[in-house]
């Protein structure tokens, strides 16, 4: 029988990463680099920002799990995407791919396409961004625009061809991927907070957040599940303690700090949900 994920097996991943504390390499965005860190830490991992192509694939050979985020790529950060990822595939470290701004930037799109070629452990992006990064890898009818996370399910099944699990994000994030028994499963997340977005690089800190599970975590589903349950959970509380972005930004990353195993259970809106017809096994 197949393992059904659910706020308990999230609250376990949340006891594993306390334990283990990984170190994630981060090759992210420079409006991100500083914020992704601090909610590494507040969550109970930790962050190297290595993104240069010298030292990019000599460190995600050592790191506990790695993030590939496309915000703001020249031609020297490309290349240390690809050295990384390459790296990463070989030494078997989880990585992640947050295809930032895909679909509508062209050369950045080309870069996302090539890196799917190291086989990401998992991706995590918007509606928009998974549906547009399955239309360019050759997977889909074509790269239509969306803004509900639901949208981007047929897409985020078909990029399980290149990844072993794929998030769509949005006010319900959706999570395919493959269970503990090869099989393919969908999660539903919900929850979270309206003032997430309002906040920069609160979704670019998740991808990094999702590296630090899948480093600690049997699956990438799970992995993948539980950092999006821990922002969710965190996110909530958060708001509660806020009066608006800036009051929100500081509690987020005290919430994500003291949200606990307990506090997982208690809170957060874990269940599997329905595949379309067809979707692959």
């Amino acid at each position: 029988m197949s393992h059904i994920i659910t706020a308990d097996s999230v609250a376990t991943s949340l006891d594993a990463l306390r334990e283990q504390v990984p170190l994630v390499q981060s090759l992210t965005n420079i409006v991100s680099a500083n914020f992704l860190t601090n909610v590494l830490l507040a969550a109970g991992a930790s962050n190297a920002h290595i993104d240069n192509v010298h030292e990019a694939a000599g460190f995600a050979a050592i790191a506990g799990g790695v993030l590939v985020n496309l915000g703001t790529p020249d031609d020297a950060t490309a290349a240390a995407f690809r050295v990384a990822a390459e790296a990463a595939q070989k030494a078997d470290t989880p990585w992640v791919l947050d295809p930032v701004g895909v679909g509508g930037l062209p050369w950045r799109s080309d870069i996302a396409v090539d890196l799917l070629r190291f086989r990401p452990t998992a991706i995590r992006g918007n509606a928009s961004e998974i549906i547009a990064l399955a239309g360019l890898g050759g997977d889909t009818r074509g790269v239509d625009s969306a803004s509900d996370s639901i949208d981007a399910v047929p897409a985020a099944i078909s990029l399980l061809n290149h990844s072993d699990a794929v998030s769509a994000s949005g006010p319900v994030d959706y999570i395919v991927g493959r269970d503990s028994e090869g099989v393919v499963s969908g999660v539903r997340v919900s929850g979270g907070s309206a003032l997430l977005p309002r906040v920069t690089s609160t979704g670019c800190s998740l991808g990094g957040l999702v590296a630090a599970y899948l480093a600690v975590t049997p699956t990438a589903l799970e992995g993948l599940v539980a950092a999006h349950a821990h922002v969710a959970v965190a996110s909530e509380i958060a708001e509660k303690n806020s009066t608006g972005p800036g009051s929100f930004a500081v509690a987020y990353l005290d919430a994500l700090y003291t949200v606990d195993a307990d506090t997982i259970r208690t809170l957060a809106r874990v269940e599997s949900f329905e595949l379309p017809t067809g979707a692959q096994n």
